[in-house]
């Protein structure tokens, strides 16, 4: 077979593909706008009316709603059992509406507590309760369709159950403003130069297709190109303004706007001020250097005390790229890894800064959000073996696993124990009942004897002494109780494989990874009883190979806009940090591809890249 020959086969395969998810991606779509319920058609537009009482109305600049759409909306919110209903125009226009299928399923979205919040970003009714809680001002008004777009994942947290979404007749919208699409992305949590990027390689991929393979490729086209008319012309609710025009128009339409938002600059941050008092805190505290930021080296395992342990790896900071090098050492006796020099309580201050809040924040939440699957499997892990009644959630962050922790067990009392100040907004959603601020052994303590349940998920490998939280952890649980941890494995051969490009590393912030059988045995001699463990069932799917590309990424060209930057932020800088994330968009394809391979393997072979211990605190 010549090489023409197999590199045809190959464009038909790709074609067929295409041709394949395009299609999937069209029944979804249709899928999820049968389940979006459509509000009975309201009367002749009129001037915006005050929502009945106890609910309040908020719109987007242009937008307007008469008297009947905002009853209709009102009745089916108390119908449902709503305290945010996100009101989907009927008339907006038609990608637009296929952007918001691409990311909101009405069903699971709506059971999801930790689901993030989408909408179409124009009108939101929003219950007293919700708009008191969230503290929000009714006389300031949302300045954008960006700005409503942020509010409605905020408001999802408050109301993580009882968020819905309505197709809306009675509503007028403006058209929409192309200039503004890139700020909508990001108000999202979405990367708008990567995904331009995503969208010219498809529109590539589908010209090479019709060249290579024309019968498939043409196939993949019209599919494409008709998927607006097929998922929405012949739709119950929705009337898009000009379908037929988009439709027609529709490879021109995406050509020009992935160029023009890959030409858009980066937006002011809405709080220009505070950027630059953070660029020059951080200016000012690395022009001290970074060396301040480390203990002395130490020459033995803080695990067994063996000495001379081994260099695992030499690494700079992936994650955020800040200044500084990390290295990883093994215990040649235990196998137990751990960063030396350690990290001083300013270091990790430091590096901690703008990771889970600040800048980060939101980034963080997208992340944590995605995770249900893994939060009920853990709390799921405890089902044969107790029913916890109390439970003390330690290093909870913003709470997402207590969260969806209570769709398990919702006759349980979940309490979260954080360093940072999120942990107090968790408590405002209502995601958990009580919160504590500090350091756990400090308040281990007051704790004394409380909690039948204590887990650790991702959090011990933080810590400076893992010995001093788990001895917390036998105080504060009550005889009998059980103790959850859930930590990498630093024998993952993906780590190896990887290098300094494995996620879990996670460098500068895990301090030590042990493996299983180092932990069985400290648990044991604090008179625990090991009831289960869990490899191949603790596998984080996008841990290796989605997680290796995004490092790779990060760490060629780092943000030169991150207040810590070290380089100017010129035109240059940010392009090339541009072109890079562009290049990465098949990688990403294809990590993805192996990551679903190696979760299938993980599984079967009970391996993966983490493991779930479960322990019951004796009695006596």
């Amino acid at each position: 077979m010549t090489r023409a020959h197999r590199s045809g086969r190959r464009t038909r395969w790709v074609a067929a593909a295409a041709v394949t998810a395009l299609g999937a991606g069209t029944v979804r779509a249709r899928r999820r706008l049968a389940a979006l319920p459509v509000l009975a058609p309201a009367g002749p537009y009129g001037a915006p009316r005050p929502p009945l009482p106890g609910w309040h109305l908020i719109t987007a600049p242009g937008v307007a709603a008469d008297e009947a759409t905002v009853r209709a909306a009102t009745g089916h919110a108390v119908r449902e059992g709503l305290e945010v209903v996100d009101l989907v125009p009927a008339r907006l226009d038609a990608e637009s509406t296929l952007g918001l299928l691409r990311l909101l399923d009405p069903v699971a979205h709506r059971t999801d507590r930790c689901a993030p919040g989408q909408g179409a970003g124009h009108a939101l009714l929003v219950s007293d309760d919700v708009h008191r809680r969230a503290g929000l001002d009714s006389a300031v008004p949302p300045g954008s369709t960006a700005d409503l777009l942020r509010l409605v994942r905020t408001l999802k947290e408050y109301a993580p159950d009882a968020t819905g979404w309505a197709i809306t007749p009675g509503l007028t919208v403006p058209p929409p403003d192309p200039a503004r699409h890139a700020e909508e992305l990001r108000a999202r949590g979405l990367p708008p130069g990567l995904l331009s990027a995503a969208r010219l390689a498809g529109l590539a991929l589908l010209v090479k297709c019709l060249v290579s393979a024309p019968r498939w490729g043409a196939a993949a086209t019209a599919l494409y190109w008709l998927q607006p008319a097929v998922v929405l012309g012949p739709a119950r609710g929705p009337r898009p303004v000009g379908l037929a025009r988009d439709t027609a128009a529709r490879p021109l339409r995406a050509l020009s706007g992935a160029l023009r938002t890959l030409a858009t600059p980066a937006a002011d941050p809405p709080d220009a001020a505070g950027d630059a008092t953070r660029r020059a805190a951080y200016t000012a505290e690395l022009a001290a250097g970074t060396d301040r930021f480390f203990e002395p080296r130490r020459p033995d395992c803080p695990w067994c005390s063996a000495p001379d342990p081994a260099v695992r790896l030499r690494t700079p900071d992936l994650l955020q790229g800040k200044p500084g090098r990390f290295t990883l050492e093994e215990c040649r006796h235990c196998g137990h890894i751990f960063q030396n020099p350690r990290l001083t309580r300013d270091g990790l201050d430091f590096y901690y800064r703008d990771f889970y809040e600040g800048l980060g924040g939101d980034g963080a939440a997208l992340v944590l959000g995605r995770m249900s699957d893994t939060y009920r499997a853990r709390a799921e892990m405890l089902r044969p073996f107790t029913t916890p009644r109390t439970w003390l959630d330690v290093g909870t962050a913003a709470a997402h696993f207590c969260n969806a922790a209570r769709t398990v067990w919702p006759d349980t009392r979940f309490d979260g124990l954080d360093m940072g100040e999120g942990v107090h907004e968790a408590a405002r959603r209502g995601w958990i009942d009580t919160a504590y601020q500090g350091q756990f052994p400090d308040l281990a303590g007051r704790l004394a004897g409380r909690y039948d349940t204590v887990s650790m998920h991702h959090y011990l490998e933080h810590t400076r002494d893992p010995f001093a939280e788990l001895d917390a952890a036998v105080k504060v649980l009550a005889p009998g109780g059980h103790l959850l941890i859930e930590l990498p494995d630093p024998r993952s051969r993906a780590g190896r494989l990887l290098g300094r490009y494995w996620l879990p590393w996670f460098q500068p912030q895990h301090q030590h990874l042990m493996p299983s059988g180092n932990l069985e045995q400290a648990l044991t001699a604090r008179g625990f009883t090991i009831l289960a463990v869990q490899h191949g069932a603790a596998h984080q799917s996008n841990g290796d190979f989605l997680g290796a590309v995004a490092l790779a990424a990060n760490g060629l060209v780092p943000d030169p806009d991150s207040p810590w930057s070290t380089v100017p932020a010129t035109p240059a800088r940010r392009a090339a940090r541009s072109a890079v994330q562009a290049m990465t968009v098949p990688c990403y394809a294809a990590a993805l591809a192996l990551d679903a391979l190696r979760t299938v393997a993980a599984r079967a072979t009970d391996g993966g890249n983490a493991y779930r211990l479960l322990a019951r605190k004796e009695l006596g």
